[in-house]
């Protein structure tokens, strides 16, 4: 059983940036591949991107490629979302998730969600 919790998202007017953070818990953070994904209101969860377990290889939707970065704290079982240079369009709810399969962009292969954390872009 693996716990995620989000932190850092806020309020932010555009052309700004926010840092996510989400703190997993279990002894075995390393064994999966970790990611972000976001729902705006109205809108079906989207995947943002992704880093894997294995070798840190890094995935993005085409539209935040550029100015998101995932990154990963094996020791201290944390993952980040730094998101620079933000959008309107980037307002949602962002969730942390953690799962082992390769079909990254769908929510299906992800087993573990957190509880997500609001972020707002003003124009």
């Amino acid at each position: 059983q693996v716990q995620l919790v989000e932190s850092g998202g806020g309020l932010v007017q555009a052309g700004g940036s926010l840092r996510l953070s989400c703190a997993a818990s279990g002894r075995t953070f390393s064994s999966y591949n970790m990611g972000w994904f976001r729902q705006a209101p109205g809108k079906e969860r989207e995947f943002v991107a992704a880093i894997q377990r294995s070798d840190s290889t890094y995935y993005y939707r085409e539209s935040v490629k550029g100015r998101f970065t995932i990154s990963r704290d094996n020791a201290k079982n944390t993952v980040f979302l730094q998101m620079n240079s933000l959008k309107p369009e980037d307002t949602a709810v962002y969730y942390c998730v953690a799962g082992t399969s390769s079909a990254i962009i769908t929510t299906a292969a992800w087993t573990y969600w957190g509880q997500g954390t609001q972020v707002t872009v003003s124009s």
